[in-house]
């Protein structure tokens, strides 16, 4: 059962744990969660919608926060911005430009903005990613296939198989995976009507098309979650 000090620090855990919760949650696993009774859960509850927070449900039936409610930035704990600080930096260390970029900023505003115990925790994290080999070439492909994605848009590449033998596939990325040793287009490919998982790679060459995608990216992704997880390209 977590124990969460002072009053303040406990609502904002609760915020925290209704916000990464897209069903209702429960009354009692809340108060679980928080190491307190229902009964203090439900007065924090009340607490929380009068300071303004848009929180739905009832006792007994579960609570669910309203989409588009942030907290005020850097409500972080000391192992929340750790664990900020390393993903920041193996995002920065990739070849894709942009993010590798966007990685960089978002750390120097994070300390810009931090308490002075909270951005002297930044300098001595002490976290580095281990930086592997990756292709210097791959950085235009890893944008034209966000690009693509954030665009709903087809993206017609050209791939080779583990024999070496190139097609033309018009697919729909949904996701992009990036691992230490390679990266893979989770897709849904328009020749084999099915989802298949691409490794960047083998793409020698992709271009967006004006074609939109069938369905949402968040359709895609739902069904590819249900459908298939992870696949070879074939």
């Amino acid at each position: 059962m977590a124990k969460t000090g002072d009053k303040t620090g406990r609502l904002f855990a609760i915020i925290d744990g209704l916000r990464r919760r897209r069903r209702p949650v429960t009354a009692e696993v809340l108060a679980d969660e928080q190491g307190v009774s229902v009964r203090t859960l439900y007065r924090d509850i009340q607490a929380l919608i009068a300071l303004g927070a848009p929180i739905e449900g009832a006792a007994g039936v579960g609570y669910v926060l309203r989409p588009g409610f942030f907290l005020p930035p850097l409500m972080f704990t000391a192992d929340e911005l750790e664990a900020l600080v390393l993903g920041a930096r193996w995002v920065e260390g990739r070849q894709d430009g942009s993010l590798s970029r966007a990685a960089g900023l978002a750390l120097a505003k994070i300390a810009a903005a931090s308490p002075d115990e909270l951005k002297q925790r930044i300098d001595e994290a002490g976290l580095w990613p281990v930086s592997s080999r990756w292709r210097e070439t791959d950085a235009p492909l890893l944008a034209t296939v966000r690009a693509a994605m954030h665009a709903e848009k087809t993206l017609h590449i050209d791939y080779a198989d583990e024999r070496g033998t190139v097609t033309e596939r018009a697919i729909w990325p949904a996701a992009l995976a990036i691992y230490e040793e390679k990266q893979i287009i989770a897709a849904w490919c328009l020749l084999r009507h099915d989802f298949r998982s691409f490794r960047i790679d083998r793409v020698t060459s992709a271009r967006i098309g004006d074609e939109g995608f069938g369905r949402r990216r968040a359709v895609l992704m739902a069904d590819w979650w249900r459908q298939t997880g992870w696949d070879d390209a074939s």
